[in-house]
């Protein structure tokens, strides 16, 4: 059976984002501080994803939160004493980033009661959702704002329905960490691809492929009958990639955009200083002297 083609072709203009999980690889400082709030140089991880959701013409938002992280709903909120006092000093440029937060999108929350899986996770956003196709962009990772990946991906939903993914190429030996892809050639354009298979997390052995599946999805709303129906899978948890791989069994068009632009990943400590350094280099008002320092930094230590 053949399901979720847009009838209309209407791009998406819902995003769910999940981000419930404890980051045990943060602790202790995301103890009481939840990982999507740790800063980025002077922006929280979690808005530059709602950035990139925004840019890509995305006006709603929710977050599915769990126990402890109310403050990603407060970030996004107003601040009346902070932007008071930025306008008695004259300070036009915070007081405008300030202001920004609250004014990117529409944001909503839900919780997930218990930390399930990223399929779970998705599902609780049904009543939300209700019908219409929307984005998944994972809390831990975003793209480089000069290479956008997202509205390509809600260009290509709203032409084939169904389901639209996003791929990364990986080394071999990291296929165990991520949803691998089985595909095969598409007439739809220059990097995409029709995906004819899913894998939760092979050894390299078992791999079909390198394409690892990226923390960005457009999905059509029946997806939620089937996550749903979706039993227990990887880690015992319920897997979104499972209920992807059950869609594309009954018949559901699935493709990708395979992206080669610049992907921040901060849900690993490395990941994250790596993403910091990077983009506090690229800052015309801290890089140069910031690359300066690093530098020399690291001269010292080799020596």
């Amino acid at each position: 059976m053949t399901t979720n083609v847009n009838a209309t072709g209407r791009r998406a203009v819902k995003a769910v984002i999940p981000a419930a999980g404890l980051a045990t690889r943060f602790l202790p400082a995301t103890k009481a501080v939840p990982k999507e709030l740790l800063p980025v140089v002077d922006r929280p991880v979690l808005q530059y994803i709602v950035e990139e959701a925004a840019a890509a013409g995305i006006s709603d938002v929710l977050l599915v939160t769990g126990r402890g992280k109310t403050s990603m709903v407060d970030h996004f909120d107003r601040r009346p004493d902070v932007e008071a006092r930025l306008e008695e000093k004259g300070d036009e440029e915070r007081l405008a980033a300030v202001r920004r937060t609250s004014e990117l999108a529409d944001i909503y929350t839900c919780r997930q009661g218990e930390p399930l899986g990223l399929g779970h996770a998705v599902g609780v956003a049904a009543s939300h959702v209700g019908d219409n196709a929307f984005a998944v962009l994972l809390g831990d990772e975003f793209v480089d704002e000069a290479q956008p990946l997202l509205p390509d991906m809600l260009d290509l939903q709203a032409r084939t329905g169904g389901i639209v993914l996003a791929f990364i190429e990986v080394d071999a030996s990291e296929t165990s960490r991520y949803g691998i892809a089985s595909v095969r050639p598409s007439s739809l354009g220059e990097n995409i691809v029709e995906v004819t298979g899913l894998v939760e997390k092979p050894s390299p052995e078992e791999a079909p492929s390198n394409l690892a599946v990226l923390g960005r999805y457009v999905l059509p709303g029946a997806i939620f009958e089937t996550i749903a129906a979706t039993k227990p899978g990887s880690g015992g948890e319920i897997q979104l990639t499972d209920a992807m791989a059950q869609m594309l069994a009954d018949g559901t068009p699935v493709h990708a955009v395979i992206y080669r632009g610049h992907r921040y990943d901060t849900g690993m400590p490395l990941g994250y200083l790596q993403a910091v350094v990077q983009l506090a280099a690229k800052r015309p008002d801290l890089g140069p002297d910031f690359v300066r320092w690093l530098a020399e930094f690291v001269k010292s230590q080799q020596g």
